[in-house]
């Protein structure tokens, strides 16, 4: 089950109606779908990963569904990093069949990851930004990864 902080909790039939109502609902705009993992290791016990699902209007907010998966997996940095894109493309690939009669297709889709120029993870931005560019997708990372820096990270 995803979580939603506008309708609760939603299984994916009911996240494609809602998708799909809300681009209806002004279909001039131009909209992003967006798909962003974060993680938060608890003290070698495990590792929390959120992944959402964000559809932004741009320059008018946008609404969002989340997921949880608690790995009892120990894992180091890379390894994490690694993890969360893995199931950011797997999540972009169920989005994308979910939605794929209703005309979205993978130039619709971007993909955020939570590494960054900065800090511990920019050794690995070439590798994993390059497995999500050869898988087909748009990517972003930080400062302009809201969807995994954000939103998903808001509930690890």
């Amino acid at each position: 089950m995803f979580q939603s902080p506008t309708y609760g909790a939603l299984d994916l039939p009911e996240i494609r109606k809602r998708i799909v109502a809300y681009l209806s609902a002004d279909p001039e705009r131009t909209y992003e779908i967006v798909i962003g993992t974060d993680s938060q290791p608890h003290n070698g016990q495990g590792v929390d990963f959120v992944t959402a699902i964000v559809v932004r209007r741009v320059g008018s907010g946008g609404i969002y569904f989340w997921k949880r998966i608690v790995n009892k997996k120990k894992y180091v940095l890379r390894q994490r990093m690694y993890e969360e894109a893995v199931m950011s493309l797997a999540m972009a690939e169920t989005v994308l069949a979910l939605l794929r009669n209703d005309g979205i297709t993978k130039y619709d889709v971007e993909i955020h990851v939570d590494i960054g120029a900065f800090g511990d993870t920019r050794e690995m931005i070439s590798e994993i930004v390059g497995m999500i560019r050869g898988s087909g997708y748009l990517v972003r990372t930080k400062p302009e990864s809201y969807a995994a820096s954000k939103v998903a990270d808001r509930y690890t």
